[in-house]
């Protein structure tokens, strides 16, 4: 068991000090649940992720360089392009990722 001190100003400090406490336990936890509230909206928000892209070099107006899967980690400066765009990139000898091999994807071996 607790010791609780007997006298009524102690007893009206612990008081006052555990209402602190919870009300910055409170906060702590209004806080948490907003952040997990705006993180679900914004994963509901999110567009879905192209099933392909391609990749352009750095600067305007720079060619494609190379073709990816939708979603591949390793893409960078990328637009959506449909299935056909990307099979014609790969047919025309624009290079395929090597970690999401999208020529694998789309039935095209090197």
């Amino acid at each position: 068991m607790i010791d609780i001190p007997p006298d009524l100003p102690r007893l009206r400090t612990l008081r006052a000090w555990h209402a602190m406490c919870l009300r910055a336990v409170d906060t702590a936890i209004t806080a948490a649940e907003q952040r997990e509230a705006e993180r679900t909206h914004g994963e509901a928000q999110r567009p879905p992720a192209p099933d392909w892209m391609i990749e352009r070099g750095i600067g305007q107006g720079a060619p494609p360089i190379e073709v990816h899967v939708g979603g591949c980690y390793a893409a960078r400066n990328v637009r959506p392009v449909t299935r056909e765009q990307a099979l014609q990139a790969l047919v025309a000898g624009i290079r395929a990722c090597a970690h999401c091999r999208p020529d694998t994807e789309l039935g095209i071996l090197e």
